[in-house]
């Protein structure tokens, strides 16, 4: 979650206020710059607010902080498919990155499929795995930035772009059931090739039956 800050502040001579209002911030950024702010001892009011448009109290922020140390957060998912004609199977890979208990952690799976038709059906079958994989840990009701080089499903499940075949409704209905089921905030984000290398080597080594399922620590992500 990130959160916005309105601030009413005051001029040092004479009582004219002005209006500000920053860019969406982490919250720990958030906490810290209205402390920060509120020092000069010129500041009427602020109001924290989330991407959502409701508002939080400084006091519930550090609560929600506290609250998800333990759980996974600040999560973004990296996801890729890929599908071979000739076999009628379908490679598809991700990448989830998140933090835990103050470190960061990355975790890469990849699975192959069958009696899939095409590489869009796969980038939506991918993109299914990693709201799953969100499920099995726990992820629940929160913001989360996924991002594909799928033009085609990033568009389609921003509700961007039109959606004219079948089989690719089935799996938007499957996706948006799911994502409301465990009160996901998406964002979606489409990427170039070259900055989802990870989940595209992980979606052709699954053609290649070479399998991945492996979490590891990791200094940090964006």
């Amino acid at each position: 979650m990130k959160i916005r800050l309105e601030i009413v502040y005051q001029l040092k001579q004479g009582k004219k206020q002005y209006e500000l209002t920053t860019d969406f911030l982490s919250i720990q950024e958030a906490l810290y710059l209205s402390e920060d702010i509120e020092k000069t001892g010129r500041v009427t009011k602020i109001d924290y607010i989330d991407e959502t448009g409701a508002t939080w109290l400084p006091k519930q922020l550090r609560k929600y902080l506290e609250s998800l140390k333990e759980e996974p957060h600040n999560i973004v998912v990296y996801f890729d498919g890929g599908y071979n004609e000739e076999q009628r199977m379908s490679g598809v890979g991700i990448v989830i990155y998140y933090e835990q208990n103050e470190k960061y952690y990355r975790l890469r799976k990849n699975q192959l499929l069958e009696q899939l038709s095409s590489n869009n059906e796969a980038e939506f079958a991918a993109l299914w795995t990693a709201i799953v994989e969100l499920e099995t840990l726990g992820v629940h009701h929160l913001p989360i930035t996924i991002k594909g080089d799928s033009l085609v499903v990033i568009n389609q499940a921003k509700g961007e772009w039109p959606c004219y075949e079948e089989e690719h409704n089935r799996w938007l209905d499957r996706i948006e059931e799911k994502t409301g089921e465990l009160g996901l905030n998406v964002s979606y984000e489409s990427i170039s090739r070259d900055k989802n290398k990870e989940a595209d080597q992980l979606a052709s080594q699954a053609l290649s039956e070479t399998f991945i399922d492996a979490t590891s620590e990791v200094k940090g992500y964006k």
